[in-house]
């Protein structure tokens, strides 16, 4: 007769084999929606977060939502699911693989992306400048110069306007070469 400890450890044992997990998938350029369509349909689960980025187009700028990692979307699997269904999605390129089998990310990382969404879209963090802002320059060959802000792209660059030789000139610069008045 088989004792409820016994039972337990087999029950514990066959849930420690089935871990679930998330995998990356590399997708086809511009492509995450139509995998993460398709992959749903085949009930897989599916995450790709999403960020709202300033276009310019036609003298006109407009907020459009993309991926927070273009060409990569997550997919939960369990570790004894059969995975090969996932390549041959539309849309799908390839999997992320450590030797043959696919790479697993851990949940902590997914579950940190899904808590910073507000209305689906990942929120960015408050910048630290404002457009207008006078700043100091730390380091470089304009240590100590003095400029102000006049702008502030994506990818943490900063362009400031300074007075160089009695002309102004623009500059650009990362958030670490600059520091508050």
């Amino acid at each position: 007769m088989v004792s409820f400890e016994d039972r337990d450890n087999v029950v514990e044992a066959a849930l420690m084999h089935r871990q679930r997990g998330w995998i990356v998938v590399s997708t086809q350029p511009n492509r995450e929606r139509l995998a993460v369509e398709n992959l749903i349909r085949q009930r897989f689960h599916v995450y790709c977060p999403w960020v709202l980025k300033r276009i310019r187009h036609a003298r006109r700028m407009q907020d459009v939502s993309r991926p927070l990692f273009p060409g990569y979307i997550f997919v939960e699997i369990a570790s004894d699911t059969r995975w090969a269904p996932i390549s041959s999605t539309f849309g799908v390129r390839a999997l992320v693989r450590s030797g043959d089998q696919p790479s697993f990310l851990p949940g902590d990382f997914i579950d940190d992306l899904r808590i910073r969404e507000i209305d689906g879209v990942i929120a960015k963090p408050a910048r630290p400048f404002e457009i207008g802002q006078q700043v100091r320059i730390a380091g470089g060959a304009f240590h100590d110069f003095v400029a102000t802000v006049i702008d502030m792209d994506e990818r943490d660059r900063i362009i400031v306007l300074m007075e160089l030789l009695s002309r102004p000139i623009k500059v650009k610069l990362s958030l670490a070469q600059i520091a508050s008045c």
